[in-house]
């Protein structure tokens, strides 16, 4: 025998109505069931509100109901297509309508609803639905759960009476129909005959006393989703659903806010070892999740994540509570009688202070009760009056697994850490399937998501990327992001999530990721941005996994890495203005990034795509001194120079340059070595030392005076050096030798300029627009270390970025 329950949303619509009926019928052919529904979907809601209007004395609460009678009319012709049957149901409705409209009508004349009344009304939602089901439902017969559910009052509230509805239910169902439709939520009290019920999510209950009571094969509860998840898909896309748990991992999960399954539904089929299923109704062939004592064991951690929204945080604190036995009864004896219910508990070990997690609805209510309770303590100084703090929210890591897997509280802390996320307080049992703690609302989002990429419940890990700058680098990388999605998707299971593109104008965004085939068009139509208002909205989006990618040249763009590290965004920079400004501020970014645990990173800022700085890292990290850096790290000005020969003069090789992309627009930037003094001071600081731009020594090859006035005069005076240039090549060419322009850094001393080289220089037959770099350290000191490739470039550039990118991925 199997019990099935469907919910307000399995009977809200003809479409899931007819749903429901292709579902009981094909079951029934297979064996006895009962079907438990409630009400349809919102109706519940519908009759307490109307029943408040009609206690305010508000006449809108007659339109309010007609508009449910007028609901249950039109279900009810669209899916009884036999007249006889049609009609019968409709006597019955509208018979139960009447009954409502009566009761209406009382509250409505004395302004007054009392619990009594409340309860009595919302009955009729499931009796409503119940009998229509039934009706429609070939076969079925209705029963009246009032008769068999019967309750007790305790503390204030209905309570099952377990013993008595038990022997009831089993007398009812003695003879076990094919198809028995009950209506859930809905019962009476035992000594006073009065309607009661089981509470919002009662139905589940009703369904669950039934099938304990029969020792049914299974419960199945049939709903809107595939399943239990693990976590809300509604702010975690790649959710999906848990094909098992067990029934402790079911009821945390369920206890903080995963409203699948009404909690006290778990308890009764527990005891009796009858498994649950979830399934839904608009998608049954779904396998669901099974809910039962022992799960497969899997390698994941954790099961799942839930979470409360509008949490409440009270602190009672006070000197007279370290040591004294009792004030924790005191506490929840207090909150219990006047039916308040705390979901988390957390108390320091100095036992000086406890804090309690209840709804936002309940807050005001509690800090009153706990005030009254402890008022002679707080008078006497002995305790302070209750702390509330609000806009909180309360999330539950849940899994039975945590217990075998060491260091999962640790892990859990450092990842909340590196989101930038404060944990307010935090609980954990000593049966190790749930760690609870309490975050800002602002950060729910975020932590949900860092929690679930975090322990590998998501099936991608992600990286949400922030590119600024779609010039040649940062178009190239778009493109190779692009290029490489779906192959770092199935290969590294790493999903590249670019959720924001900007410009020097305009900034696309895109929580869900931004159409990379499309972003030039989408970001013509964007709206208009700057700097300021690109920081803004990146640290507004609070996305977990954040990393801002700058490909500018921007000085105003770089004067943004500061904030978005303290806000836990990490930073990967084409962009060598940070790293080589003062040395404060650089020595700040590190410093900074270090703290919040995330990364600030700018390999492409010395040798684009060479691994120059990770490698000098690396030195120092395994123990190495840097003693001597020399390096050609303009691959325009060794361009340049390669091209200078008999035919090409020094104007001519400067023009190429500049057409064939190697140089900037106005190339006496180039020219001036302010590029490589840059990179020479940063790879002095990563070689360990402190250094400023106006430590370097600079001995250039063009005189001052051609970098005064605009550049057309530039262009028009350059010629005049290329008769005395070509001198000096005829001469050089005549001992076999070179110009490079070489940036040294030796023993603490940094320089600038440009050198003649023989051929048994390393740097004698770099080609090209090469980069070269030659360090001597205390382990490379007789034979330096060498390493040589493309300096420049979009696509090397861009691919250098995109390693970056990658060694955070790997993390």
């Amino acid at each position: 025998m199997k019990v099935l329950k469907f919910g307000g949303t399995s009977v809200g619509s003809v479409e899931s109505i007819l749903s429901l009926k292709a579902i009981v019928e094909k079951e029934a052919q297979e064996q006895p069931i009962i079907v438990v529904v409630s009400a349809l979907g919102g109706i519940t809601d519908k009759l307490i509100a109307t029943s408040v209007l009609a206690q305010k004395g508000d006449e809108a609460w007659k339109d309010e109901f007609q508009a449910m009678v007028e609901r249950h009319h039109k279900m009810i012709d669209t899916i009884i297509t036999d007249p006889c049957k049609r009609e019968q149901l409709f006597n019955i409705v509208d018979s139960l309508f009447e009954q409502l409209r009566s009761i209406y009508f009382g509250v409505y004349l004395i302004h007054d609803l009392s619990k009594k009344t409340q309860d009595a009304i919302v009955s009729y939602g499931e009796r409503l639905s119940s009998n229509i089901v039934a009706t429609l439902v070939q076969g079925a017969k209705w029963y009246d759960s009032r008769e068999f559910i019967k309750t007790v009052r305790k503390n204030h509230k209905n309570t099952l009476d377990s013993e008595l509805t038990n022997r009831l239910v089993r007398r009812t169902f003695s003879d076990l129909q094919r198809i028995s439709l009950v209506p859930g939520f809905i019962s009476k009290d035992r000594d006073t005959d009065e309607i009661t019920n089981l509470g919002r999510g009662g139905s589940d209950y009703t369904a669950a006393i039934i099938a304990a009571a029969l020792d049914a094969d299974i419960l199945e509860i049939w709903t809107d989703v595939d399943g239990f998840m693990t976590a809300d898909p509604r702010v975690i896309k790649t959710a999906y659903t848990i094909k098992e748990l067990s029934y402790i991992e079911a009821m945390e999960l369920c206890n903080f806010g995963a409203k699948v399954v009404y909690p006290p539904t778990i308890y009764p089929v527990c005891v009796k070892n009858i498994p649950i299923r979830v399934k839904n109704t608009f998608n049954p062939d779904s396998e669901g999740s099974i809910i039962k004592q022992k799960v497969a064991n899997n390698d994941k951690p954790i099961k799942g994540i839930s979470s409360i929204n509008g949490t409440t945080l009270i602190t009672v604190a006070g000197l007279s509570m370290v040591g004294v036995i009792g004030v924790n009864r005191r506490i929840f004896t207090a909150l219990a009688d006047n039916g308040i219910s705390v979901f988390m508990v957390s108390q320091a070990s100095s036992e000086n202070s406890t804090s309690i997690g209840v709804r936002d609805q309940d807050a005001a209510e509690a800090v009153e009760v706990l005030n009254g309770e402890f008022a002679k303590e707080i008078e006497t100084g002995a305790m302070f009056p209750m702390h509330a703090e609000s806009g909180l929210a309360t999330i539950a890591v849940v899994g039975e697994n945590m217990k075998h897997v060491p260091g999962i509280a640790g892990k859990l802390f450092g990842t909340l850490g590196r989101a930038g996320i404060s944990m307010i307080a935090c609980a954990q049992g000593a049966s190790q399937t749930n760690i609870s703690f309490v975050v800002k609302s602002e950060h729910l989002r975020k932590a949900l998501n860092a929690i679930h990429d975090s322990f590998f419940l998501s099936e991608y890990k992600v990286l949400n990327l922030f590119v600024c700058g779609v010039g040649t680098v940062g178009g190239q990388l778009l493109e190779q992001i692009h290029d490489q999605y779906e192959e770092l998707k199935r290969t590294k299971r790493l999903k590249l999530n670019v959720v924001g593109i900007a410009t020097s104008k305009k900034a696309l965004f895109n929580r869900d990721g931004i159409d990379l085939a499309n972003y030039r068009q989408l970001l013509a139509d964007a709206p208009e941005s700057n700097d300021k208002k690109l920081r803004d909205a990146i640290i507004e989006m609070n996305c977990f996994n954040s990393v801002f990618v700058d490909c500018t040249a921007s000085k105003d763009v770089a004067e943004i890495y500061q904030p978005l590290l303290e806000h836990n965004i990490s930073v990967i920079a084409a962009n060598k203005i940070a790293a080589s400004s003062s040395y404060e501020k650089y020595a700040l970014l590190k410093e900074t990034a270090l703290a919040r645990g995330v990364f600030f990173r700018y390999e492409t800022n010395v040798g684009a795509g060479l691994p120059i700085i990770g490698t000098i890292n690396d030195l120092r990290n395994s123990g190495d001194v840097i003693l001597k850096i020399e390096a050609v790290l303009s691959g325009t000005l060794n361009f340049i120079f390669n091209e200078l020969s008999a035919d090409v003069t020094m104007s001519e090789a400067v023009r190429r340059a500049k057409e064939q992309g190697y140089s900037e627009p106005d190339p006496r930037i180039d020219l001036s070595g302010k590029d490589v003094i840059r990179k020479l001071v940063i790879l002095a600081r990563e070689a360990g030392y402190k250094v400023e731009k106006t430590d370097v020594e600079k001995h250039l090859f063009i005189p001052d005076e051609f970098f005064e006035g605009n550049i057309e005069e530039f262009w028009k005076n350059l010629p005049k050096l290329d008769a005395d240039f070509e001198t000096r090549r005829k001469q050089l060419d005549a001992e076999g030798k070179r110009w490079r322009f070489v940036a040294t850094f030796d023993h603490g001393k940094l320089s600038v300029a440009l050198k003649e080289v023989d051929s048994t220089h390393p740097f004698y037959n770099l080609q090209g627009s090469n980069n070269i770099v030659a360090l001597t350290t205390e382990r490379y000191r007789e034979y330096p270390m060498l390493i040589q490739g493309y300096g420049a470039g979009a696509s090397v550039t861009a691919a250098g970025v995109f390693a970056n990118i990658m060694s955070i991925a790997n993390i």
